[in-house]
């Protein structure tokens, strides 16, 4: 049971910090793409370097470490049952050792578990195959950001900049190019899409989820679901949506397609939206040891070569340093597009901070302070902490809070991905404030700016939602919302409505 419990333990540290071989190409494969000195070359730049850090040190990818799903064969006879225990004490390992964050969740009363247990979480799924000898696990870890940007469409529908989608495979064809366009940036872009046509409500998702272990470089037996898959791969990347939704020449790098039969009333297209930290990875294991045979995925054996071929973020001089506290005048001059370098406090705070901010005072000042959306993993070490992985979350869930937050609190600066909407734009510009974008998913490469944990508010609502104060040394950012009222989101989200608009013509 020992090999067991160990080759578990492997599987899960290996993929929430490694990223499978044909993810890795494929980002690999859209740097040239992208201009050099762009925002969308600077994040793919920043993204490299997280992905070397992250193996390397063995530690999270993104902080957001997911739902993990497991899809598992066993031979006949195997007790399955005895498997799940196994798989369920190895999460909680793994999240002790600072591998996974605790993102299990009471739906009721809030409260996180701490080990990534709970009513349905994990999910395993049990099928029997035919090989006596070997057990087949493959895990999935799909974050809630791009969990929240899956989609599920009920045709016909008319959908925005395409019209009228009607129940035929062009009318999934524009279902499948808007669930790009409405992902942008909130879902950490590049992404990739598993896509169910057909089914029930829930076994269309479910669908859609299996498609995501589908490696990027297979092709569809069905002829014409394979050139659909190659269409949508092909016209996402003219939409212009980039990485991190910044604007650029790669928005996508996969698209897979599974189909179900339907209802004659129902017509349901269910896309399940993953980010670029697409965390894949299968072992096959020996199933009278628990040993592992052959690794999933990925080229056992055989190092990885880096992927950054040099700095994240080369310096030009025109970086700009914040210095926190932050005074009005030195923010009221910061424009879209500038590249920050942040010294000095910092405090994070996201949904469950921000809705004790609406009915409490601050536990400590903010004053002129940045706050960052983001659930850290962190480890207690002796008598302080240890941040393990700081990447951002997705800030639009914070809109009902924000501006409130920013005029109350003297708040100077928020910083997440993906943007905000009119509220917070509001108050960024009455009281002199700016949104700045960090590179989701890029939580190793964060994590080494952070110089200490100086302690921590909150900490009953759980470690990713606790507000965590951090000394922070050269922790760059892009400002994406300035006081003027510009916003890069706004800008990015028009100019790709009106080149999807392009696409609304029949092709199929």
């Amino acid at each position: 049971m020992q090999q067991l419990k160990d080759s578990l333990l492997s599987l899960i540290t290996r993929t929430s910090s490694e990223l499978p071989s044909d993810i890795r190409q494929a980002m690999l494969a859209a740097m040239p793409g992208e201009p050099e000195g762009t925002l969308s070359s600077q994040g793919l730049n920043v993204i490299a370097q997280n992905v070397d850090l992250a193996v390397d040190l063995a530690n999270p990818i993104c902080q957001d470490t997911g739902w993990p799903t497991f899809e598992i064969v066993t031979p006949v006879g195997m007790d399955q049952k005895a498997l799940g225990a196994q798989i369920r004490d190895s999460i909680a390992e793994a999240t002790r050792l600072g591998k996974l964050r605790p993102n299990s969740v009471d739906s009721i009363t809030g409260k996180n578990s701490g080990n990534n247990l709970g009513p349905g979480m994990p999910t395993i799924h049990f099928e029997q195959g035919d090989h006596a000898g070997e057990i087949e696990i493959r895990l999935l870890l799909k974050g809630g950001g791009c969990e929240n940007k899956n989609i599920q469409y009920s045709l016909p529908a008319d959908l925005p900049y395409l019209g009228r989608a009607d129940r035929d495979l062009d009318g999934v064809r524009k279902c499948i190019l808007h669930s790009v366009w409405q992902a942008q940036g909130h879902g950490c872009s590049p992404g990739a899409l598993g896509v169910c046509i057909g089914g029930d409500r829930a076994n269309g998702y479910a669908m859609a989820k299996q498609q995501l272990f589908r490696e990027l470089t297979d092709t569809h037996p069905d002829l014409q679901l394979a050139a659909l898959e190659k269409y949508i791969c092909d016209v996402a990347n003219t939409l212009g949506i980039g990485t991190m939704g910044f604007g650029g020449n790669t928005s996508l790098i996969g698209c897979k397609i599974g189909l179900l039969n339907r209802l004659p009333a129902s017509y349901f297209v269910s896309v399940a939206y993953s980010c670029w930290a697409f965390r894949r990875l299968g072992v096959v294991l020996d199933a009278s040891t628990g040993g592992i045979l052959r690794w999933l995925y990925c080229e056992e054996g055989k190092a990885q070569a880096p992927m950054a071929a040099g700095p994240a973020l080369a310096r030009t001089g025109k970086e700009i340093p914040l210095i926190t506290p932050l005074d009005e005048d030195k923010v009221r001059a910061l424009n879209v597009g500038d590249l920050v370098l942040i010294h000095g406090q910092m405090l994070t705070a996201r949904d469950a901070a921000h809705a004790y901010l609406m009915k409490h005072e601050a536990p400590t000042d903010l004053q002129g302070r940045i706050l960052y959306h983001c659930g850290p993993v962190v480890l207690k070490e002796g008598q302080g902490w240890r941040m393990i992985a700081a990447g951002p979350t997705t800030s639009i869930r914070e809109e009902p809070y924000e501006a409130e937050v920013i005029r109350r609190f003297g708040v100077r600066a928020v910083m997440g991905k993906g943007g905000m909407g009119a509220k917070t734009m509001a108050a960024l510009r009455d009281v002199g404030a700016v949104y700045l974008n960090a590179i989701g998913g890029a939580a190793q490469y964060y994590a080494r700016c952070i110089e200490r944990v100086n302690g921590v508010h909150l900490l009953e609502f759980g470690i990713p939602e606790a507000m965590w104060d951090m000394e922070v040394k050269d922790f760059p950012a892009i400002v994406t919302m300035d006081s003027k009222g510009n916003s890069l989101h706004a800008d990015v989200e028009k100019a790709s409505g009106l080149m999807l608009e392009k696409l609304k013509d029949p092709v199929f």
